[in-house]
């Protein structure tokens, strides 16, 4: 018993017609290019990869320095604070009439507490890294 085709493809499908003149096109054998091209595209790769470790090292580093500054600002606005303090208090010179030259108002219901190294304090943002 022979067998019979069945399928009888449509007008819309297109056939493959492969050019005899050219020879056999075999997958394993290699492009002239494809060498270089798998050199470039190994560089390029390798150069992505080190930018990437290169700018995330970068900004770990800047976020660091910047605690370090504010820590430091901190330090230094504490320090003229005291400095201010101590300057009024030796220099005896701000009264009620000149306090308000340096802009001082008056205050009701005042209540002092002394605590030395805690005038000024920065607040960092949370969160940073």
């Amino acid at each position: 018993m022979g067998r019979r085709k069945i399928h009888k493809p449509s007008i819309f499908q297109a056939q493959l017609q492969f050019p005899e003149g050219r020879g056999i096109y075999v997958l394993n054998t290699e492009h002239p290019l494809e060498n270089a091209a798998f050199r470039t595209l190994l560089v390029i790769f390798l150069t992505l990869v080190f930018s990437y470790i290169y700018f995330v090292g970068a900004s770990v580093l800047n976020i660091i320095a910047r605690k370090e500054a504010l820590v430091e600002a901190t330090k230094l606005s504490s320090a003229i604070a005291n400095f201010e303090r101590d300057y009024f208090a030796m220099s005896q010179n701000v009264t009620p009439e000149s306090g308000t030259a340096l802009g001082l108002a008056p205050v009701s219901n005042t209540a002092y507490v002394y605590r030395p190294g805690a005038v000024g304090q920065i607040e960092t943002p949370r969160n940073e890294i």
